[in-house]
């Protein structure tokens, strides 16, 4: 049987804005940036939720590339559940760690007072909570990125931030174009 046909919309119809190309092209959502610095997509997205978070508290782009390192060595920047800390594994995650109740793109932990497990793993959140503390550290903005986020993360490891600083740089420039 032939299924009836519907008649075409046309431009001036279907959509107002579809007879201004002008019109319809500013109001085109803006398209994320593809990924760089041999990130996948979801490593970006989180990139993309820290550069977000931190705009929104109006810190400036080198903390932008701290956060984003310290998200690289602490998660991969993946919103890493804790195989310790079951609770963890009720929100969207791309991981489980076992690396004490560590959660989320910092490895943040609920019990050292970070937050409450169901908001360290919103990328977000996690970022303002990091930021903030990096805020609070004084000089943050003239020191090596590793000393910065060693003094928020007081990692075992406090050097192995360092290594990411040319990626994250990459990665805010690729997500923030000069100038912004």
């Amino acid at each position: 049987s032939a299924t009836p046909s519907t008649p075409a919309a046309t431009p001036s119809s279907a959509d107002p804005d579809a007879a201004s190309p002008a019109r319809k092209a500013a109001s085109a959502p803006p398209t994320d940036p593809a990924p760089v610095a041999g990130l996948d997509e979801d490593q970006m997205e989180n990139a993309e939720a820290i550069v977000r978070a931190g705009r929104g508290m109006g810190v400036p782009r080198r903390g932008l590339v701290i956060a984003v390192a310290t998200a690289m060595q602490e998660s991969n920047l993946y919103n890493v559940a804790s195989g310790v800390l079951p609770e963890s594994q009720n929100y969207p995650h791309q991981g489980v760690g076992w690396d004490h109740d560590s959660v989320g793109l910092f490895q943040q932990r609920s019990s050292s007072g970070w937050g409450p497990v169901g908001r360290l793993m919103d990328p977000e959140f996690a970022t303002r909570q990091f930021l903030t503390a990096l805020e609070q550290v004084p000089g943050w903005e003239r020191m090596r990125l590793t000393d910065a986020a060693q003094a928020v993360q007081v990692s075992a490891y406090p050097e192995h931030y360092q290594k990411h600083e040319w990626r994250a740089v990459r990665v805010v420039d690729a997500i923030l174009p000069s100038g912004r």
